[in-house]
């Protein structure tokens, strides 16, 4: 394979920003670059953020094309450059080989008979990356569209050891990656997908290929120990002519805290939310907000006692409506604590309001539709913020 000639016509292969300071100039990079892996010459782009310093250790996040897709393809489908700028990661969009058996279409598994397989070319681009950038290996992540995602599904069944947390759009798992999957640290997953492709799965002449959305959620709720019954969310459909909805499925309370998380996008078809199809969510920003809250072990900070953990442990202590829309109120029994504060799912303080009696109304009309919790003192309880 040669090096991308034609994708550095449609995207610039190396750019600079510069920003001046007293004693450095920083400078964004994307890069083109080849790796030699099992007698092929494989390719990749990789983006490096202004933010990174090389100084700390970052997260590294690979993103994954579809079926006889290329780099530029998903770089249009899915840009996350503004992300990797915001929050300091490397990003990095590798490049598939052409599938003989498949009149040469570049996929990331290929059809049987054969013996290509990318989890070791992906082992081997996060070693070559780790001796040229400082990268966090505990927060290695993996997200794809389509044939991309299906991958990704093999990155987690086999690769749990280094890949923390996995977002999947527009594919279920197929049959052999669910009947031989074995991971072996809990893994943080996230799927979107829509109800108007193959979403009950893909069985042709009586054989399965493909799982279905509902199975595969299930599979990674059982295997990371959740909570058996997701918590469902509407999102707010604030694009009213793209002929989709969207719920948010949530399995809570996994091993080292991990939670599955579902966006199933009612009458969606096989889009990339946010680029073409829904446009209510945008998958790139929902599956970064996703993964980067874990590590290989989990959640990161899961300690078993944080805010998260210790729920409604005071009966005196009662909220209502639960869940709400604008407003929640607090009725606190000989409380003689100083305030209410309000965490996300991750325990970020998001809001924080004084005591003034022992029945108190707090606004949260301004909360996304999410599941949050309220902490007064020692004492926690969750709450659902609807539309």
């Amino acid at each position: 394979m040669t090096k991308l000639t034609l994708i550095t016509k449609t995207i610039s292969c190396l750019f600079f920003l510069t920003i001046f300071s007293s004693s450095a100039v920083v400078a964004q990079m994307q890069l083109d670059k080849t790796l030699v892996y099992d007698g092929e010459t494989r390719s990749y782009t990789v983006y490096i953020p202004a933010s990174y310093q090389g100084t700390s250790n970052v997260p590294l996040l690979f993103n994954f094309h579809g079926g006889n897709g290329d780099i530029a393809s998903q770089l249009y489908v899915s840009d996350m450059r503004p992300l990797a700028e915001a929050d300091e990661f490397i990003l990095v969009y590798p490049q598939a080989l052409g599938d003989p058996n498949d009149g040469n279409s570049a996929n990331w598994t290929h059809k049987e008979p054969t013996t290509h397989d990318d989890i070791f070319f992906v082992e081997a681009m996060i070693d070559e990356l780790a001796t040229e950038y400082m990268i966090d290996q505990n927060r290695v992540y993996g997200c794809g569209y389509s044939n991309g995602g299906e991958f990704c599904f093999d990155l987690a069944c086999r690769l749990s050891h280094r890949i923390a947390a996995i977002g999947v759009v527009a594919r279920s798992m197929y049959i052999e990656t669910f009947n031989t999957c074995a991971p072996t640290y809990p893994i943080g997953i996230v799927t979107i997908h829509g109800t108007e492709d193959e979403y009950n799965g893909l069985v042709w002449g009586g054989v399965t290929y493909y799982i279905s959305l509902d199975d595969t959620n299930e599979y990674w709720s059982n295997y990371n120990n959740t909570n058996s019954e997701a918590v469902i969310l509407d999102v707010p459909n604030t694009n009213t002519s793209d002929g989709s909805t969207v719920e948010h499925h949530i399995w809570e309370n996994g091993d080292g805290c991990v939670s599955v998380e579902h966006f199933k996008v009612i009458n969606g078809g096989h889009d990339w939310p946010g680029t073409f199809g829904n446009m209510d969510i945008d998958a790139s920003v929902e599956i970064w907000n996703y993964v980067s809250q874990y590590d290989i072990n989990g959640l990161i900070d899961c300690d078993g006692t944080s805010v998260l953990e210790n729920i409604e442990s005071n009966n005196r202590i009662t909220i209502y409506p639960n869940p709400t829309t604008d407003f929640l109120t607090i009725d606190m029994d000989g409380n003689t604590q100083q305030s209410i504060e309000v965490y996300s799912m991750v325990g970020k303080l998001l809001m924080s309001e004084k005591i003034h009696s022992n029945t108190q109304t707090i606004d949260v009309s301004h909360l996304s539709s999410n599941i949050y919790f309220l902490k007064i003192g020692g004492d926690v309880l969750k709450f659902v913020k609807g539309i």
